[in-house]
């Protein structure tokens, strides 16, 4: 496809007016002011109306549990240790393999259309989500999650033989779409012996940890009561853990001394907004993470906890309410904002050639209108991007050159069976419960 006298975010996230964007073979091989000709021009295939068009990376969701897409608007009002063990925990207690299949189309739905390309995914059933992720065109690096709460080695626990037959089968699938990564729950769901172990398998095998950490005071605090003052951050780096390129999701209660480990490590944050103010938790420290220099990606979370998959809402969370909460309208500015919900999310899932609009990356992108009311005038479009656009304004979404959402269209999901069957899942776990 070319993207024909289009108004791009470059790779610096700086305006640029009137370029000619050519995609080819999954990534884009030239941005330019001027038009190809000839031969050149009919390489591309399609050419595109750029005209009343933004066209920036796409969104990558650093930290989702698909599947919950079955639980939205389901458990609410509750704080979360309240509303994990008395409704979530036994909703997903009746979920079977189908359930997680069709709840993860559901959710790359949701997400294609608000400009997500790929998700990291902490959940059940890594056949069916990797079968959803698949067909629907999106990519993915999924975990199997488990909770650890008795101490034996880990080769003991089922987790085990499914996470090496899962990246055996997996990893690297669908041309690279698909990457497995190892995760931890929490340490609350855990164990010392367990942790030191499926760290010792990261390293080992080069992949990536995925982990809760600090959501909640009270899971902050007991920790500390529990490992003789160690922080969620501090005990997970004594283990080992951290040695493999983690994301850590949260992180809403890290103290100072958590920001050096963090830094020191390189572990990506996924900070989750949204999810952290719906269920009381709290504001993570994103301003002086990133005087720290930690590297701060963006994440919706599950459907129970935040609702939608609209990334720019969390976008616009994640550049506007730190101002407001340490009172300094200069802290996490936009270009930081949209980073982290863009290349830093790339970065946190191990997809280096992902996340900018420059030659040679893979075609990740997301095409916005900007003819509506919202986005008038143009003084900015960077700041409107992040303060004045909606997910609702994206048209196009392309992964890793192929469209998997335009106008309304998803060429690799039936919407209306989806919804259908999500629906009527919902209904009948609900009536399990």
């Amino acid at each position: 496809m070319l993207f024909a006298d289009i108004d791009i975010l470059d790779e610096n996230f700086d305006h640029q007016p009137h370029q000619w964007v050519g995609v080819k073979d999954g990534r884009i091989v030239s941005v330019g002011a001027k038009a190809p000709e000839g031969a050149q021009a009919q390489e591309f295939g399609e050419v595109y109306d750029g005209a009343g068009k933004l066209l920036m990376p796409a969104f990558y969701n650093a930290h989702a549990h698909a599947p919950m897409t079955l639980l939205r608007g389901y458990a609410e009002n509750l704080p979360l240790h309240a509303w994990l063990e008395t409704m979530v925990w036994p909703f997903e207690a009746k979920m079977t393999a189908e359930d997680n299949y069709w709840a993860t189309l559901l959710a790359c739905a949701e997400m294609a259309r608000y400009g997500v390309v790929s998700f990291s995914d902490m959940y059940f059933h890594t056949d069916e989500r990797v079968r959803a992720v698949v067909e629907s065109g999106c990519k993915a690096n999924i975990c199997e999650s488990e909770m650890y709460f008795e101490t034996k080695p880990f080769s003991e626990y089922v987790t085990f033989a499914k996470c090496e037959e899962y990246v055996a089968q997996y990893h690297g699938a669908a041309d690279g779409r698909i990457l497995i990564d190892y995760n931890i729950h929490a340490e609350y769901t855990s164990n010392p012996q367990t942790c030191k172990d499926i760290a010792a398998v990261t390293k080992e095998k080069g992949l990536r940890m995925h982990l809760h950490a600090s959501e909640t005071k009270s899971e902050h605090e007991e920790c500390k009561e529990r490992r003789g003052g160690l922080t969620p951050i501090a005990y997970f780096e004594s283990l080992g853990v951290l040695d493999s390129p983690t994301t850590a999701a949260h992180c809403v209660w890290c103290e100072p001394a958590d920001l050096d480990i963090l830094a020191a490590h390189g572990v990506f944050v996924a900070a989750n907004p949204a999810s952290n103010m719906k269920l009381g938790s709290g504001y993570a420290p994103i301003p002086a993470m990133l005087e720290r220099g930690v590297n701060v990606c963006l994440g919706t979370d599950g459907m129970a906890s935040n609702n939608n998959h609209d990334m720019m809402q969390d976008l616009y969370l994640l550049a506007s309410l730190y101002k407001g909460y340490q009172n300094d309208p200069t802290v996490v500015t936009p270009k930081q904002a949209l980073s982290a919900a863009t290349r830093m999310g790339a970065l946190s899932q191990g997809r280096a050639d992902c996340g900018l609009v420059r030659a040679g990356m893979r075609a990740d992108l997301a095409v916005l209108d900007v003819s509506g009311p919202s986005w008038t005038p143009m003084t900015n479009p960077l700041v409107n991007a992040v303060f004045a656009g909606h997910g609702s304004d994206v048209c196009l979404t392309m992964c890793d050159g192929a469209v998997i959402y335009r106008d309304g269209v998803y060429p690799g999901i039936d919407l209306e069976l989806v919804k259908a069957e999500a629906a009527a899942r919902t209904r009948r776990i609900i009536s399990e419960v």
